[in-house]
């Protein structure tokens, strides 16, 4: 059964488009997690483990912390690792 119209609320629009969110999720990391005070130890082959976070890798835009079994983007690491809301890891992704 689906609620009455009218108690349905408007889909909010997003102020970023496709193609800017598409252009985030692949923002290399380690630039910004440096710019932001993080320090990164290099791994060989590009990767990099962040000395805040012990555990935490990554290369380029793609980030893995085994030891939690999370991995993602460069949005997720601004959403489920530093805990940004959706909207500011896009305005500091975006800023750039």
């Amino acid at each position: 059964m689906h609620p009455p119209r009218d108690t349905v609320s408007p889909k909010r629009s997003c102020p970023w488009s496709l193609e800017q969110i598409r252009s985030a999720r692949m923002i290399e990391l380690a630039p910004l997690l440096r710019r932001r005070g993080l320090t990164l130890y290099e791994r060989g082959d590009e990767n990099w483990e962040v000395r805040e976070y012990h555990g935490l890798l990554l290369k380029a835009s793609y980030w893995r912390w085994p030891d939690r079994n999370l991995a993602g983007n460069a949005i997720d690491f601004y959403t489920k690792v530093l805990g940004a809301s959706f909207s500011d890891a896009m305005t500091e992704l975006t800023e750039g």
